[in-house]
Order: C-alpha cells, then structure tokens, then sequence
C-alpha cells in the first residue's frame, strides 16, 4: 500500500464511536440530575420535616399531584415540538362542571364523565384546529381559549358548586391499592406513561416530534406531517385533560367553574424543570414525571413546616427559572467549548500539525 493511499483511506468506525460511554449517557444528563435533587429533598424533608415520613403523607400527595401526572404526560409532547397549551387546567375545570351538571341531570357517573371526556376532546380539537390549520401561534390562541373554556365554565354553573355525586365514585377516586398507602388513580397513570413513554422514545412518531422541535422546515421537507402531528398532539391534551377534570371533581367531591384555576402553571412548570427544553426538540418523560414528584415534595413538605402558600409558590418560580437559566448556561458553555475546540483543530491544520 502507497504512502498516498494510507492518507486518503477513511477508518472505519460506528456510530457509537462517536458516542459517550453509556453510564455516562445515563447518569450525566438534566433529568439524572432532577431525580437526584428529588432523592434529596425526600432525605432531608423525612429527616426535618415532622410527621413528612407518615404513609398517610403519601397518600395525600399522590392524590394532590395526579392531575398533574396526568396533564404534564401530553404537555411534555407538545412542547418538545415548540408550542405550548395554557388552556388545559379550564379544560380540567370545564369538564368538571360538565361532570357535575351530567349528574344533577340524572346522569349515571359513566355517562357524564363520558360527556365530560367528549368536551376535553372538542376542546383539543378547537385549539389544535387555530394552530395547525389556521396558523395561529399557540401561546395566542391557548390564552384565548383558557379564558372562552373558563367563562364556559362559570357561566355554566355561575358562583354555585355541586356536591352531590355517588358515593361510589367518590370512595373509588380516594381509594388506595388495597394493602399499600399508594392512591389508586397510579394505575391509569402508569398505564398512561407506559403508553406515552413508547410513542416519544421508540416511535417513528416519537422521532419526529423531535425533528419538528429542532427544525420544522427540515421536519416538512423529510415528509413530516407537520400540521396534523401538531393537531393529534393538542387533542390529546384536551382528552387527558377531560379525564384530570372528572377525577379532580370526584376526588374533592366537587364541581366549580374555578376549579384548578391556576394549574397551567405548576404542569407548565413542572415539564420544565424535568428537563425539557421550552425551545423545543429535547426532553424526556422520566425526567418531568420526576419534576412533578419534585414541586409536589416541596410544596408538601414547605406546608407541614407552616410555610405560607405565597412563599411556597415563590420558592417554586425561584427553583423554575434557576432551572431554565442553568439548562441555557450549560448550553452556552457546550457550545463555545465546541467552537472552541474546532478554532484549535484549524489551526493545529493550519500549521501543517496534526490535528
């Protein structure tokens, strides 16, 4: 073999050559990093926090966060693909009323959770209609629909509350699995994450909603649908947000048109601080289930150690927006320690040296 030949020839190597090791891959990462946080400040509120250790803890929080659970699984989806929806916690409160007032009319439950799940379904079918196919951005068109589907809602019911449901229902949706402190409402939720999870990580569908958050353009131009992807996306978010709707109704024993007011927020929140990128094109479910279990300890245990909730929710917009800056610092410092390394490499070439 020629001198000429030995320079031109291309080593053969993989695609995880190019790769870092896998343990790293797995522990070195944001979401690692959000489970981490959240073994410790489980540690440290069993160790400070009185009575945070008790089953009964658990239980409650389990219950008090599920709704989130629940609606951060299809948020997760659509934010990696760069848009967002505000509009699901007056879904939940729309389907509450529509609950209630299905029961007062003599409804069996089924059938008006049922209904209730048809109207979280039209309410996903109208956002994602303005946004994938009237081309509206979905900031503006979710602002709007979180006010029609609230003033629905109050309008519907006006100031008054219904409180009168089955017993049945009510005892099912504060039901534990039998021999454990665990609510019951975690098994529709895994059954949820299970199905969630496969769709973005080992899905063509998955995939694409990654390419769509990194680069819709090239996402259109390698045969993505763009539009009804986004569309399928924002009806399930009004379905599972209609389902949060009657299990919060059912749980509290109560239908209000405010019910929920405020909980956008806290999901929008809580798949953030999970690690997903709120430019789009990164994320993964593991880390934003753990960041909802990481708002839900530390509400739980700030509340047990007599904090206020104003002071609750400032300690939460601290740790959110501590999380975003440190995700686009971490960025920032990739990236010019890539440039820099590529400087070097040219004038290493440049000089005649290896590079």
């Amino acid at each position: 073999m020629s001198t000429a030949t030995a320079l031109t020839e291309k080593p053969t190597r993989d695609y995880k050559a190019y790769q870092h090791p896998l343990w790293r891959r797995l522990l070195i990462n944001r979401e690692a990093a959000i489970i981490g946080l959240l073994i410790l400040v489980v540690i440290v509120a069993m160790l400070t926090v009185p009575n945070f250790d008790s089953p009964l803890t658990m239980t409650f929080l389990i219950r008090e966060i599920a709704p989130i659970l629940l609606i951060a699984l299809p948020m997760t989806l659509i934010i990696i693909t760069e848009e967002i929806d505000l509009s699901v916690a007056s879904i939940l409160g729309l389907s509450s009323v529509v609950t209630g007032l299905g029961v007062q009319a003599g409804w069996s439950l089924p059938v008006a959770g049922l209904v209730a799940i048809l109207v979280g379904v039209i309410a996903g079918v109208i956002n994602g209609s303005l946004i994938t196919f009237v081309g509206l951005p979905s900031l503006a068109v979710t602002i709007g629909t979180l006010a029609l589907f609230r003033g629905i809602a109050v309008g519907l019911l006006g100031t008054t509350a219904i409180s009168e449901f089955p017993e049945y229902w009510t005892d099912l949706a504060r039901a534990n699995i039998p021999g454990t402190p665990v609510p019951l409402i975690i098994v529709p939720f895994i059954v949820l994450a299970i199905v969630f999870a496969v769709l973005l990580h080992f899905t063509p569908f998955g995939r694409s909603l990654y390419t769509i958050g990194l680069n819709k353009e090239v996402a259109a131009f390698s045969g993505i649908d763009v539009r009804m992807t986004k569309f399928w996306l924002f009806v399930m978010s009004g379905t599972v947000s209609g389902f949060a709707g009657v299990y919060f109704t059912l749980l509290y024993n109560n239908a209000r048109g405010d019910n929920a007011i405020g909980m956008e927020l806290l999901i929008i929140a809580s798949v953030l601080l999970g690690g997903v990128s709120i430019f789009g094109g990164r994320g993964a479910l593991h880390g934003v289930i753990a960041g909802v279990f990481l708002i839900g300890t530390m509400s739980s245990a700030l509340r047990l150690a007599g904090v206020t909730s104003d002071i609750i929710n400032v300690i939460t917009g601290t740790v959110l927006i501590l999380s975003v800056v440190s995700a686009s610092f971490l960025a920032w410092i990739r990236t010019n320690r890539i440039a820099a390394i590529g400087r070097k490499k040219g004038q290493a070439g440049s000089t005649g040296a290896p590079a």
